[in-house]
């Protein structure tokens, strides 16, 4: 009777032993590729899956997007800069099948291939380009790497230049370049402001010439500005004085003009007293008369 009950608590055991074996579970972001004595059976879907122990052996690969990053690259562009670059890859598997039977081990083999294509895409460019065109070598990087990763069931989806470190000799270089592009700016900037300051001056002088007291005016604003602060030195300007002599000309010439206009005709002299001589005399209004 003991002999029996040992036996079958063995039996349990073993059956717990067993369903331990047999039983898998597959989440929800994996899927289970069966094989049976090392032929492929086909996947699996996400759950509760039942295999056979010591016969079937189930492989569950993740299809989550997996961040991987590209260690920095010494990379020669193609105007023979060297550069350090280091990138970042996204990339997740799309099918499983082709992941496990394809591949010996997808993540190295990603890891490598994204760090030859990423000396390959960059050495084509020039440095400027590497440094402007980000968006292109991405692009580039992502569409190589994608027809290579197919044939593993791998999607790349994103290929991002993370760093670009440069020498520092090349770094002084192009900082005296944007410096000296700087300094262009500000001379074009400053010459044309002259030329427009130049433009509105000769505007100014052709309306002071035609209006000979608008000079007058300006200097008196000129006047009342230095006077703001409370100053107690007051500066006549050069023109001042002589646009003060013009206008007194200018004023006695108005005068007389006036006074020539409204100054009556002059009396007509009379004979002296004796005079025996006729004379004719000019009357008003073209009348002659004879004294």
């Amino acid at each position: 009777m003991a002999t029996l009950i040992i036996l079958v608590m063995v039996l349990v055991v073993l059956v717990l032993i067993g369903l331990a074996m047999a039983i898998r579970i597959v989440r929800q972001y994996e899927q289970g590729v069966l094989f049976r004595f090392g032929r492929l059976v086909g996947p699996r879907e996400p759950g509760l899956r039942f295999i056979v122990p010591f016969v079937d052996v189930l492989h569950r690969v993740s299809l989550r997007i997996v961040t991987m990053p590209i260690q920095s690259q010494g990379i020669i562009t193609r105007d023979n800069v060297s550069v350090d670059v280091s990138a970042v890859a996204y990339f997740r598997v799309v099918d499983a099948v082709k992941s496990v039977i394809a591949i010996e081990n997808v993540n190295s083999a990603i890891n490598q291939i994204a760090q030859t294509t990423l000396r390959k895409v960059v050495g084509q460019h020039t440095l400027d380009e590497t440094l402007s065109e980000t968006d292109r070598i991405n692009l580039d990087i992502r569409q190589i790497l994608d027809v290579t990763t197919a044939e593993w069931g791998v999607q790349v989806t994103l290929v991002e230049l993370k760093d670009i470190q440069l020498p520092e000799s090349m770094k002084r270089a192009m900082a005296r370049q944007a410096e000296a592009e700087r300094e262009k700016r500000a001379k074009i900037i400053n010459a044309e402001g002259e030329s427009l300051a130049a433009a509105a001056l000769g505007e100014a002088s052709d309306t002071m010439m035609a209006h000979p007291l608008a000079l007058q005016l300006r200097n008196l604003q000129s006047l009342v500005e230095i006077g703001v602060d409370k100053n107690t030195t007051v500066v006549f300007p050069a023109p001042l004085m002589s646009t003060i002599g013009e206008l007194g000309a200018f004023l006695a010439r108005e005068t007389t003009a006036a006074a020539a206009t409204t100054v009556p005709p002059s009396p007509t002299p009379l004979p002296a007293p004796g005079l025996t001589k006729s004379a004719r005399v000019p009357a008003p209004y073209g009348v002659t008369e004879t004294l």
